[in-house]
């Protein structure tokens, strides 16, 4: 559709509608900004209206930079279909356009990050099944986050520059942090979990080359607890992303 006319607009709500006396649910792309569709029509799980993962086929707007802005501005006025999770990751340096295989523009720990950082109760993931195949211990952590939440806890951020966030999902949290093209030191507070109870917390985050090599990333598993600060590291256009249960 790419437009936001008046016979565009008509056909939004008309379609919307008509899902919804069938009971199906909808995902517009190719869509305008939110407008409230969704307070009348819940179906409307959530729409494209943003620079988003395929766009890097072809232009070089969807970085880390935009990013950085998303949760600011775009995510404010609803959910957004982002499509977030990608294996084919690049550097500053080393990323290329191409339609056929787009590249994400940021680390492995940045593109898992975004799915927690980017809000969407129906989620996909851009690429190849093999890719998924091929790098399972990323897949099997992004698969497990959740799509929809219950509490979103900031924890620190600058338009366009950085951000931080806590969103849980019953008993479990998730921690994600992302930076721009500027490599990033950052502290996190875990204030927001329950006293007096000792939690399991699974980390991917930035490898020791990651700088160079975007795909390079590192998990560890480690205890948090109510009260503890860790600092992050991130490199140019990385990422940190923890589970927490």
């Amino acid at each position: 559709m790419n437009r936001s006319d008046q016979e565009v607009v008509d056909f939004y709500w008309r379609a919307a509608e008509e899902c919804a006396k069938y009971k199906m649910a909808v995902n517009f792309h190719g869509a305008y900004r939110p407008d409230g569709l969704r307070r009348a029509y819940p179906n409307v799980l959530t729409r494209e209206a943003l620079i988003e993962f395929e766009y890097n086929g072809g232009k070089d707007w969807d970085n880390p930079d935009h990013h950085c802005t998303l949760p600011f501005i775009r995510n404010v006025a609803g959910p957004m279909d982002y499509i977030p999770g990608t294996m084919n990751n690049a550097t500053q340096k080393d990323f290329r356009m191409n339609g056929n295989k787009p590249m994400g523009q940021g680390t492995r720990a940045h593109a898992i990050a975004l799915a927690v950082i980017t809000e969407s109760p129906m989620q996909m993931v851009p690429d190849a099944q093999p890719l998924y195949y091929r790098e399972r211990e990323c897949t099997e952590f992004l698969f497990q986050i959740p799509v929809e939440w219950d509490e979103i806890v900031p924890l620190d951020g600058k338009i366009g520059d950085y951000v931080s966030l806590a969103r849980r999902n019953g008993n479990i949290w998730y921690v994600a942090a992302i930076t721009d093209w500027s490599p990033r030191n950052m502290e996190i507070n875990f204030d927001f979990l329950d006293a007096g109870k000792t939690y399991q917390m699974e980390i991917i985050k930035d490898g020791i080359n990651a700088d160079t090599t975007a795909v390079d990333y590192k998990k560890e598993v480690r205890e948090v607890k109510k009260g503890d600060k860790m600092t992050i590291n991130m490199v140019s256009g990385g990422g940190w992303i923890a589970k927490i249960y």
